[in-house]
């Protein structure tokens, strides 16, 4: 299978490096120096101290004509108007197949805008650290959980078939509820982390910040509606200690002064809570403290 990954950070590149194994890969970024470096010098991906590296295709993202059998959308959901936008100008995206792979709910309304044959939502679970513009760590294995938005994830089949025993994918029924588990794992871990400056496992060992770890759930649980809180409260855990020495995506945001997809996440989460006239004071406080980092940066 011809495969396009739109999106050069730690996801696309993990993607791009497994995929890239028993399938042709085309790498397409914005970043003109990542390219440079993604041409000269390859792939390079590390897990459990075991550098590989590997020769990408790797093009700029103004090459992109959708010749692909499949395109996996892999930039940051704030990047998703601009893109979705540049997308929807193209006669390519009326046909083919897409896989959007973004943190939050957002990208749903641009994806469905595109008249694909198959449109397919992805929540990837794995711990994943870009490190250099063509290096990647794979710091956590996990899944990568599909869902058909339109069309048929059969179509998906020689990829989870052909996957890597350390990057399977799981395919599920429902869009919406896949991202919603996901968006309250979000919710949870990134801005806590990023505003105590700690690990994902920490959030579990220390108890004074699983007080505030529990307030949290509770809040964002209840705004949600989630029916199974037990089940919610113990997939989110079981997250934080499988992904125990992990610094979060939106630590690293926070610390390297690039913008956070906070917006996606308790953005979202805060929007919900107006509509509802439902309270959230511990979902503001991170929203506006996380803001406010940003925008001091």
């Amino acid at each position: 299978m011809r495969i396009a990954i739109i999106g050069g950070g730690s996801v696309g590149l993990l993607f791009a490096h497994y995929l890239n194994e028993n399938h042709e890969v085309l790498v397409y970024v914005r970043n003109s120096s990542q390219l440079q470096k993604l041409r000269e010098n390859g792939l390079t991906m590390e897990r459990n101290g075991i550098r590989r590296n590997t020769r990408v295709k790797a093009c700029h993202f103004s090459e992109w004509k959708g010749e692909e059998d499949l395109t996996i959308v892999a930039v940051k959901q704030y990047s998703i108007p601009e893109l979705a936008g540049d997308l929807l100008k193209m006669d390519a995206c009326k046909t083919g197949s897409f896989l959007f792979l973004q943190n939050g709910m957002g990208h749903l309304k641009w994806a469905e805008m595109l008249e694909a044959d198959n449109l397919f939502a992805g929540s990837v679970e794995h711990g994943a650290l870009k490190t250099a513009s063509d290096t990647v760590l794979h710091t956590g294995i996990g899944v990568t959980k599909v869902a058909a938005v339109k069309g048929d994830v059969d179509f998906l089949k020689k990829i989870s078939d052909s996957a890597s025993c350390f990057f399977p994918f799981i395919f599920v029924g429902d869009p919406l509820e896949m991202l919603i588990q996901k968006l309250i794992v979000n919710s949870l871990i990134n801005p806590l982390t990023a505003v105590l400056r700690v690990r994902n496992g920490e959030l579990l060992s220390n108890k004074f910040y699983y007080r505030l770890f529990l307030k949290l759930f509770d809040e964002v649980s209840a705004i949600l509606n989630i029916p199974d809180k037990a089940a919610a409260l113990s997939h989110v855990e079981s997250v934080c200690k499988e992904t125990g020495m992990n610094r979060s995506s939106m630590l690293k945001d926070i610390e390297e002064g690039r913008e956070t997809e906070i917006d996606a996440i308790l953005g979202y989460i805060l929007k919900e809570a107006e509509m509802k006239n439902m309270s959230a004071p511990y979902t503001e406080s991170l929203y506006c403290q996380i803001k406010g980092r940003e925008r001091g940066k």
